[in-house]
């Protein structure tokens, strides 16, 4: 990562971080939901570029047993530049540092993204298990 890009420990603001799920290519989510989770976070990061938050990544969990990264992304702009590594490492980082030894971590992968969590000590979990999802809708 250049001098030009600040990498700073904390969640992106609400805007930012509804604006960098759609431009990096994630599902959007709503600024009710953001607003309440974005404070949830057990650890999170903004990567900045000009004083513009341009990446994210964020760790969610019990703080104790399970953690699970997600919101990993970054302007198609400034995609290929290590960003997404720099994130990545961040997060391992405070992962080793503090949560407890045998702590599960977890993750979703969303296509080529599999090769740099990989990188990560990150692996498949079929055959044994299978990854399962689902939205909540309001009747």
């Amino acid at each position: 990562m250049t001098d030009a890009y600040r990498l700073v420990p904390d969640v992106p603001s609400v805007d930012d971080y509804l604006r960098l799920r759609v431009v990096a290519g994630l599902s959007p989510k709503t600024r009710e939901g953001a607003s309440i989770g974005l404070p949830n976070s057990w650890f999170g990061v903004t990567v900045f570029f000009e004083g513009q938050a341009i990446g994210m990544g964020r760790v969610i969990g019990d703080g104790g047993t399970a953690f699970q990264i997600v919101d990993i992304a970054v302007e198609p702009a400034h995609q290929g530049k290590g960003l997404g590594k720099r994130i990545m490492t961040a997060l391992m980082d405070k992962l080793a540092a503090e949560a407890p030894e045998g702590a599960y971590v977890s993750l979703i992968a969303d296509g080529e993204a599999k090769h740099l969590y990989a990188k990560y000590g990150f692996e498949p979990v079929m055959p044994a298990s299978i990854g399962m999802a689902r939205r909540v809708t309001k009747a």
